[in-house]
C-alpha cells in the first residue's frame, strides 16, 4: 500500500506517524493526578485531528477494498489463557473474553527507585479470572541499580512490590533490559521476591524469545523456572520497526522458539505468548532535523517553489509519495501460530495485548472453565 505524505517544514520535516505498539512499546504517560480507575477512554483514531472544515459533517464509514482469510478447522483448546490489559486502555477489556489470567499492565519503577503507577485491582471486573500485577523497569541503568545487592533500592522495591500485590492473585516481573553482567543479580532478585511473596501468591516472569541458551544469557530459562510458577515466553518481535520489514512472528520463528522452550521450561510452567499487533515500514523517512544544506537539497529535489516566513522563520511544504509495507495479525494468522504450539503440546498461551486483536479470534479458542466459549 502507498501513502501520500504532506509535510510542513521549518528546517525540519514534520510527519504524523501512527506507530504500532508492540511489547517493547509499553507504558503510556497518564495525565497528571489521574487515578487508574478514572482513565480517559481512547479510540483507534487517537492522534488524528479532524480538520476544522470537516468537523460537524457526516462522516461516511470507509469500506475496505481488501479481504482477510478466515481460519478453518477446529478451535484451539487451552488450559490457561493469559492476556494483558493496559490500565490506560481498560475499556478494551470485557468479561466475555475467555481469559483465565488477566495481567494488569503495569506498575513501573521510576528514576528514584520507587514503584509507581500501580493499577487499581478494582478498576476491572474480571470475574473468576486470576489477577496479576505486572512490574516493569524501562531503563537498563535503573534495572542495574534495582537488581544490585550493593544498593538499598533493591530491598525497598521488593517490599513495595509485595505490598502492591496484596490486592492481586499474583505478580509478574517483566524486566526486558537486564544488563549483560547482571545475570546473577537478576536470578537472586527473583529468588528473594519469590520468598517475600510467599507461596499463596502466583509468581510469573516474562522472558524474550530464544532459539537456544546464549553465551552469558541473562535470561536462562531453566534457572528462572526454579523460582516462579509460570514463565511467559514473548514469542514475537521477530522484526522491529527500525529493521527490515517482516512478520512480528513467522511460523518458522515460532517453531524454533517452542522447540527450545519445551526443552528448558517444565510443561506446567510454560506459557507461549502470541502477538495481536502488527508493524509498518516506509521506504522513505520524511521526519528529521536538517542541516541548512540538507534542507535546501530536499527542497530542490522536491521542486519547492515557495518559502513562507512564519514569525520570521522560513517554512515550506512539498508532497511526496511513500511506499509503506505492513505485516499485521488477524484471526487467521494468530490461530495458525496457536496451532503450531498446540501441535507441540502447549496448553497455556498468552496474548499481547487485549484491544489489539481481530475480534473474531476469540471464536477460535476454547478455554477450560469457559463453558459458553
Amino acid at each position: 500500500m502507498k501513502k501520500i505524505i504532506f509535510a510542513s517544514v521549518c528546517f525540519f520535516v514534520f510527519a504524523a506517524v501512527c506507530p504500532a505498539r508492540g511489547k517493547s512499546d509499553k507504558l503510556e504517560e497518564l495525565p497528571e493526578n489521574t487515578e487508574p480507575g478514572e482513565l480517559p477512554v481512547s479510540s483507534e483514531n487517537e492522534g488524528f485531528e479532524i480538520p476544522p472544515e470537516e468537523k460537524g459533517k457526516h462522516q461516511e464509514p470507509m469500506t475496505p477494498l481488501y479481504t482477510f482469510k478466515s481460519p478453518e478447522g477446529n478451535p484451539v483448546r487451552l488450559q490457561e489463557s493469559w492476556g494483558y490489559v493496559m490500565q490506560s486502555r481498560s475499556n478494551e477489556y470485557n468479561r466475555s473474553i475467555p481469559l483465565t489470567d488477566v495481567c494488569f499492565f503495569a506498575a513501573e519503577i521510576n528514576c528514584y527507585g520507587e514503584l509507581v503507577g500501580v493499577p487499581k485491582r478494582s478498576s476491572l471486573d474480571i470475574g473468576k479470572a486470576r489477577s496479576h500485577l505486572v512490574i516493569v523497569c524501562e531503563s537498563k541503568s535503573l534495572t542495574h541499580f534495582v537488581l544490585s545487592q550493593k544498593y538499598d533500592v533493591r530491598m525497598k522495591i521488593i517490599k513495595q512490590i509485595v505490598k502492591a500485590a496484596d490486592a492481586y492473585d499474583g505478580v509478574q516481573i517483566d524486566f526486558e533490559l537486564v544488563p549483560a553482567r547482571d545475570k546473577k543479580a537478576f536470578i537472586s532478585f527473583l529468588a528473594d521476591l519469590r520468598y517475600m511473596l510467599g507461596k499463596e501468591k502466583w509468581f510469573s516472569v516474562c522472558v524474550p524469545a530464544r532459539f537456544k541458551l546464549l553465551q552469558e544469557d541473562v535470561y536462562p530459562y531453566s534457572q528462572i523456572a526454579t523460582y516462579c510458577d509460570r514463565i511467559f515466553v514473548m514469542a514475537y518481535d521477530e522484526h522491529w520497526s527500525n529493521g527490515v520489514p517482516g512478520p512480528v512472528a513467522s511460523a518458522e520463528f515460532c517453531k524454533k522458539i517452542v522447540n527450545y522452550a519445551k526443552q528448558a521450561i517444565p510443561e506446567k510452567k510454560l506459557i507461549i505468548g502470541l502477538p495481536f499487533y502488527g508493524r509498518t515500514w516506509a521506504n522513505e523517512t520524511t521526519a528529521g532535523a536538517w542541516y541548512y544544506s540538507g534542507a535546501n537539497r530536499i527542497m530542490t529535489e522536491h521542486k519547492v517553489t515557495e518559502v513562507k516566513y512564519e514569525d520570521g522563520i522560513p517554512a515550506f511544504k512539498y508532497t511526496t509519495e511513500v511506499e509503506v509495507t505492513g505485516y499485521i495479525n488477524d484471526a487467521y494468522s494468530v490461530v495458525n501460530l496457536a496451532r503450531i504450539y498446540e501441535n507441540a503440546g502447549i496448553k497455556k498461551m498468552g496474548f499481547w495485548r487485549i484491544g489489539q486483536e481481530d475480534p473474531s479470534v476469540w471464536d477460535w479458542f476454547k478455554v477450560r472453565g469457559f463453558p459458553n466459549n
